[in-house]
């Protein structure tokens, strides 16, 4: 028995992703992903601005009139959501953690693909696999996502990125769109990266809150490293230390946006406390430009 508050949180997260759905990413989802190819439809007779390559000859012999083939996208996609739900995620100072974040993003990317009839799978993973939910299709299916990525509690607090991208590589059978939604404070994993970009349609959602790459003077401040259990106190207040904090992360972040932008990898920006449906909307028009 699922208790009630969280079946009323689904039900919150249902409610806001599913308008969003509607509102912002109607047709914008559709465009962005090719679907596996193009099967054969039907035969239609030639109309002014059909392209002349796709004229049946044979029935045009046939009937002494032009015709032409019709074909249509094969559509069904896999949609994996690899969620990354290491101890770091339980981290926001702007009125929401990332975990909140990712399971409201997660949703409504659920509920955009099932609106056009592809799969929804998820991983979630921390310095281990912690849940797998195989894809599957419909409201009941992107509900059960939904829970798991509300209410799932990770055994690991640490973040190990290559080992889930080597376990999604051997699960997935087929072509499909992976969104790898992290924070991404984890060891080099550029060499899974690649070998997931040769095979899947990878997409990284780069979640992050504003307090880890800049600190407000307010005096001593305890850090804590959710992963590590590593705390340090700090005078916030010192110049040197701000800056030195502001250009670590800096560096860190450029690194990592280096590594996509190399392997031509397009990536999507979210920030907790800030709607993410602008990023999103961008991400899918500029897709949708390119095909």
């Amino acid at each position: 028995m699922i208790p009630t508050e969280i079946l009323k949180k689904v039900r919150r997260i249902q409610i806001l992703t599913s308008a969003m759905v509607q509102d912002l990413f109607a047709g914008q989802y559709h465009s962005a992903f090719k679907g596996l190819g193009m099967e054969f439809e039907e035969v239609r007779e030639y109309q002014p601005g059909d392209d002349v390559r796709t004229i049946d000859w044979n029935v045009t012999a046939r009937t002494g009139n032009p015709f032409v083939k019709r074909f249509r996208e094969e559509r069904e996609l896999t949609v994996m959501l690899l969620v990354d739900v290491s101890a770091s995620q339980e981290f926001g100072t702007n009125q929401q953690l990332k975990s909140e974040l990712v399971a409201e993003l997660g949703a409504t990317l659920a509920f955009s693909a099932i609106q056009n009839n592809d799969k929804v799978a998820l991983i979630l993973f921390s310095d281990r696999i912690e849940r797998v939910v195989p894809a599957g299709k419909g409201t009941r299916h992107v509900l059960r996502v939904v829970r798991e990525l509300l209410y799932n509690k990770p055994s690991g607090r640490g973040t190990d990125i290559e080992q889930a991208l080597q376990y999604m590589n051997r699960v997935l059978t087929r072509r499909s769109v992976v969104f790898l939604i992290s924070d991404f404070q984890a060891p080099d994993f550029s060499r899974a990266l690649q070998v997931v970009r040769h095979r899947h349609d990878l997409i990284p959602v780069y979640v992050r809150d504003r307090r880890e790459t800049e600190l407000p003077p307010v005096r001593y401040v305890e850090l804590y490293d959710p992963e590590s259990g590593e705390q340090l106190l700090v005078d916030t207040t010192s110049r040197a230390f701000r800056e030195r904090f502001r250009r670590g992360s800096g560096e860190r972040e450029a690194a990592l946006l280096s590594s996509f932008r190399r392997l031509g990898i397009d990536m999507v920006d979210v920030t907790t406390g800030e709607s993410f449906a602008a990023p999103l909307q961008r991400f899918f028009r500029k897709r949708g430009r390119r095909r």
